[in-house]
């Protein structure tokens, strides 16, 4: 059995894959950009014609920041419904926003990207915590908070690893807590060679201007709320390329 961390490529050096048959689309953080997931899954769909399963997985942080939160949680819940199989993983952003949802006095979502989210539900960001929270419980569906505590998160698929931020380096998969899969940076970036996972790893959380292939890693954040550029990274055999709005 292969062990969680080693080389970028398992024994015989043979490439990394998913399933044959199988296509992963793998997309970053939308934060609030509804228009952006639009057209994102207009190409997506423009090139399923050739019959090939789509799986997508979508790595968390689909609110806060951009216009419209609400929008993308409504067309997330819909692709739920017609694509069975889709992933989607909890990304920092929600994780802050269901904690402020049970603590409001211990953080300050609103500063963090939250006023947009709570406009996009007709909320008041300018009142108190408690006062945000009690709107916010009036006026965000069931549906919605249901999905977001709900979410993944980690889904394994081949030789790869989808997660929203990254892993602690030389910790097993079982072992690694959620704060890090939600947050980590720097650490899990500049991981040596010999505590990197097995896995590729395909993550968001960190915006680039442009999509990263480290070979070990991919990072699929192109900052959607500030670049226009939502990002996915397309898994087919042994292949891997991006396509982008």
């Amino acid at each position: 059995m292969a062990t969680m961390f080693g080389n970028i490529f398992r024994s015989g050096e043979s490439p990394s894959r998913v399933p044959d048959g199988v296509r992963i689309y793998a997309v970053g953080d939308i934060h609030g950009c509804a228009h952006l997931l639009d057209q994102l899954m207009v190409q997506i769909a423009s090139e399923e014609k050739d019959g090939a399963e789509a799986r997508i997985v979508f790595l968390g942080d689909y609110i806060d920041r951009g216009p419209d939160s609400r929008g993308v949680i409504d067309r997330l819940l819909a692709i739920r419904r017609e694509r069975p199989q889709t992933v989607f993983l909890k990304g920092n952003h929600e994780g802050v926003f269901l904690d402020y949802l049970d603590a409001p006095g211990d953080l300050n979502w609103v500063k963090w990207g939250g006023e947009e989210t709570a406009e996009s539900y007709d909320v008041d960001p300018s009142a108190s915590p408690d006062e945000i929270v009690r709107q916010l419980r009036e006026s965000v569906p069931t549906t919605h908070i249901e999905f977001l505590r709900g979410l993944d998160l980690t889904y394994l698929c081949g030789d790869y690893l989808f997660v929203h931020a990254g892993l602690r380096p030389g910790v097993p998969l079982a072992e690694q807590v959620e704060q890090d899969l939600l947050w980590i940076r720097g650490e899990f970036h500049r991981a040596p060679k010999e505590l990197r996972p097995e896995k590729i790893v395909v993550h968001g959380h960190q915006p680039l201007r442009k999509a990263l292939d480290a070979g070990w890693r991919i990072d699929i954040d192109t900052g959607a709320c500030f670049t226009g550029k939502l990002t996915a990274v397309v898994l087919e055999g042994a292949a891997r390329r991006f396509i982008s709005t």
